[in-house]
């Protein structure tokens, strides 16, 4: 009778509320609670309608319980010794840096050595790595987030198992859980005899056409607002800092590539054959230069207060396009150096500045700095002294030009050179003495050889 399925209807959805807990309770258990009560009044004509409902409202709590159950299971975690990780020291004069991206969530199982995340500094962009394996318990910053060094970042459950399965994903369903079966459709009104359907085969009307636009319609402009980086804003800072603080002037001349072309054009192959690096210009740019700073002593030194520090070493900084922006990761020693061990140390830092992954250690220190815009085309600039040194190299592309040997007019291929200098400690004099060294050791590389 109508009553007895009334009353088994109430009784089963009571049962099922009971078993699901209040947090899983959908809306669609609480619409056929309601549809029951409705039940009692609308007669035998909607039965079927209310037993298929109160189906679906079954259907779905278990369901509910089901993703319930799984979560639990995977956000399990045994054991552990909860542990406070810091932000790591990244350098003598770094204090803080900003969060970049966070590569482990809370929750998640990590792996000594694995990366938690990425902190940019104004100079490089640093991997903190988890010290021990456990799972994350909370994390104390978001990205974009400034943090300082020494201050808490993550706190992780050593030794702890369990965790989410999939590091930064969502947990995977459970194996055994299964869509639930759509309810069941209730009986379909009657159609109204005023109403036809059109049959399937009749066209349907087509959509009216946007209105044309206007004759001489602007086409909508927006900006985009994009923070500067951390990198950035130190590059822009120092570059503006450097312009401020030394007296800068730039002396130019021209390099007669002809030997130096021929000369790598001879000896390439059998060169990286030996060594397992290509050769390049820069190599010989660098040695050209370290020989010239030998030479020329000031242009390698640098004003300390009130003192002129000279320094009997020769450390380059060989200005690198990254993703991130300009690095400069420094040549050290290169008075020890030779062509091979200058072209292995400028290929390993290429490699690490297109990785992302220089460290400070590489970019500390220089005594001077040689750019190559050459690689981009640029026939002239006025390259910006990289503070606190006196002098940097601009190199430039090498195009074929008329130029004049002897008492004749030739196509040469001719790179133009720039030194801009610091004008308070180092002359006028000096800076072209330097400049037109360089060029004479290029233009013959035998000086280079015989030491003049």
């Amino acid at each position: 009778s109508d009553t007895s399925l009334m009353l088994y209807l109430r009784l089963r959805l009571t049962s099922v509320g009971r078993a699901v807990s209040k947090n899983t309770r959908s809306a669609a258990f609480a619409r056929a609670l309601n549809a029951s009560s409705r039940l009692l009044s609308a007669g035998t004509a909607v039965n079927r309608f209310a037993a298929s409902d109160a189906k679906g409202a079954v259907a779905l709590s278990r369901q509910s319980l089901g993703r319930f159950s799984m979560q639990q299971r995977y956000m399990a975690v045994t054991g552990g010794e909860p542990a406070i990780i810091p932000v790591p020291a990244m350098g003598d004069s770094i204090s803080e840096g900003t969060v970049v991206t966070w590569h482990k969530a809370v929750g998640d199982q990590v792996e000594m050595d694995e990366v938690l995340c990425e902190v940019e500094t104004d100079k490089v962009t640093v991997e903190i790595r988890a010290p021990d394996s456990g799972v994350i318990q909370e994390l104390f910053a978001k990205a974009g987030d400034t943090v300082l060094v020494g201050k808490d970042l993550v706190k992780l459950l050593k030794g702890a198992t369990g965790g989410n399965v999939s590091a930064g994903k969502g947990a995977p369903p459970a194996k055994d859980q299964k869509p639930a079966a759509p309810a069941a459709p209730g009986p379909s009104a009657p159609k109204s005899a005023a109403t036809p359907s059109a049959p399937p085969s009749a066209p349907k009307p087509a959509a009216p056409g946007a209105p044309p636009a206007a004759p001489g319609a602007r086409a909508e402009r927006t900006d985009r607002r994009v923070p500067m980086t951390r990198m950035r804003k130190r590059i822009a800072e120092r570059l503006k800092e450097s312009q401020n603080t030394a007296a800068m002037l730039t002396t130019y001349n021209e390099i007669d590539m002809t030997s130096i072309m021929e000369m790598r054009s001879l000896f390439k192959d059998e060169f990286e054959k030996k060594h397992q690096v290509k050769l390049g210009f820069m190599s010989m740019f660098a040695y050209a230069a370290m020989k010239s700073l030998q030479e020329i002593p000031i242009v390698n030194a640098v004003i300390d207060g009130d003192d002129v520090v000279y320094r009997d070493y020769v450390d380059i900084s060989v200005a690198v396009s990254s993703p991130n922006g300009l690095v400069v990761p420094v040549l050290r020693d290169v008075q020890n150096m030779g062509f091979a061990g200058i072209e292995s140390a400028i290929a390993a830092y290429g490699v690490k500045a297109s990785s992302g992954s220089l460290a400070l250690e590489d970019m500390a220190g220089g005594t001077f700095t040689i750019s190559n815009g050459g690689v981009f085309g640029s026939m002239m600039s006025m390259p910006i002294v990289n503070q606190p040194q006196s002098a940097i190299l601009g190199m430039h592309a090498t195009v074929k030009r008329p130029y004049v040997v002897g008492d004749k007019i030739e196509i040469r291929p001719i790179m133009y050179v720039a030194l801009t200098y610091d004008h308070r400690i180092i002359d006028g004099r000096e800076a072209v003495t330097f400049l037109k060294s360089i060029k004479q050791k290029v233009e013959d590389p035998r000086r280079l050889l015989l030491g003049l």
